[in-house]
């Protein structure tokens, strides 16, 4: 059967809420995030901060570059997270099948709901139209019968816009679909795929798939199957928390793997109050360590374990310290998986 999917993706979540709040700051470039002196980064961004080239993720110091005038701020999670509940309390008006991916992202699957006369254009319709009344923040909304395609269309029609894409037009619209709109393509796998002539779902389809699974493992698959408009995936009410995980962007670069140790000692006490948090229980499966290094690679390094070692953070350390091959160190991270994990042992290469 096919499903009616809906994409919600607010509309610069965090910025949209300080305009809001703050009519002042509507007009002008505006970025949540961290300080420049602190090595802090973008968490989001308003729409004339993006016309700058201003973009989530990016160092903060690199911004004020492209952007003088910028303004930035601190974001308050506590006051984000509060919006968040009224969101979602208006989604569940609509259905319960509920999938939250962030405080301002979520899938709905609308399949079953009755009202509207089961139109999930109009109840898409009427989900942004509840959150702009009610909270005055606007959201933009993608609709599909798979979850893929519902995901890129909400992105199309950007700010407060809505992308339908039925059944019969899943074809055609994944067909010129640029293969960086797929999720889980990010710029090395881009890169790969770029080296390949790879460039666009079309691409894809008239590749052999043998070759895809060959250069890309499981995710080659995945890619086959996106590029042909396919996605079996089902809304996930509960998601089931595969890892737990904390980092720390240091203000300083770390030349010594002496100067690092300490800071596994500050990260671990962390780590500890997440898991208690998580409820994660015996489900340890699995520690790593993630290091990004003063040109900004990154490795990570992960072995898996049946219970949680202190000492073995030490000995991931050292093994991604002399990966750096005397670069110095901007950011360390510590991560547990949680549960089952059968898979052989690891060893990541970032």
């Amino acid at each position: 059967m096919s499903r009616k999917i809906i994409h919600i993706d607010m509309d610069c979540f965090y910025a949209a809420v300080e305009m809001r709040d703050n009519p002042a700051l509507q007009s002008i470039p505006l970025a949540i995030g961290g300080s420049a002196d602190g090595r802090g980064v973008i968490a989001t961004c308003n729409y004339p901060a993006r016309r700058f080239g201003i973009r989530s993720a990016m160092a903060t110091a690199q911004a004020l570059k492209l952007c003088p005038g910028l303004t930035v701020m601190r974001g308050d999670m506590a006051k984000y997270r509060r919006i968040s509940q009224q969101l979602h309390a208006i989604f569940h008006r609509y259905t319960d099948t509920i999938e939250p991916l962030s405080l301002d992202e979520a899938y709905l699957d609308v399949s079953e709901t009755q009202c509207y006369q089961n139109s999930a254009t109009l109840i898409a319709e009427a989900i942004r139209r509840d959150i702009r009344h009610e909270l005055g923040l606007t959201a933009s909304a993608g609709v599909a019968p798979i979850k893929f395609i519902a995901k890129v269309a909400s992105d199309k029609n950007k700010p407060d816009g809505i992308c339908v894409v039925s059944p019969d037009q899943v074809e055609h619209f994944v067909r010129d679909l640029p293969l960086q709109s797929i999720p889980g393509v990010g710029r090395v796998t881009l890169t790969k795929l770029h080296e390949w002539n790879l460039f666009t779902c079309h691409d894809i389809q008239t590749a052999d798939p043998s070759m895809l699974v060959q250069r890309f493992g499981k995710f080659g698959s995945v890619l086959w199957q996106r590029a042909h408009g396919i996605d079996r995936r089902e809304v996930q009410v509960e998601r089931i928390r595969k890892s737990v995980g904390v980092e720390k962007t240091l203000s300083e670069d770390l030349n010594l793997l002496d100067a690092c140790l300490p800071w596994i000692d500050r990260l671990y006490d962390e780590l500890l109050t997440r898991l208690e948090k998580a409820d994660a229980g015996g489900r340890i499966c699995r520690q790593g360590i993630k290091m990004k290094f003063n040109d900004f690679q990154t490795t990570t390094v992960a072995h898996r374990c049946e219970s949680l070692d202190r000492a073995l953070f030490d000995t991931l350390l050292h093994e991604a310290f002399y990966r750096g091959e005397g670069r110095g160190i901007r950011l360390i991270g510590l991560s547990v998986g949680l549960g089952d994990d059968t898979a052989p042992q690891l060893s990541l290469l970032g």
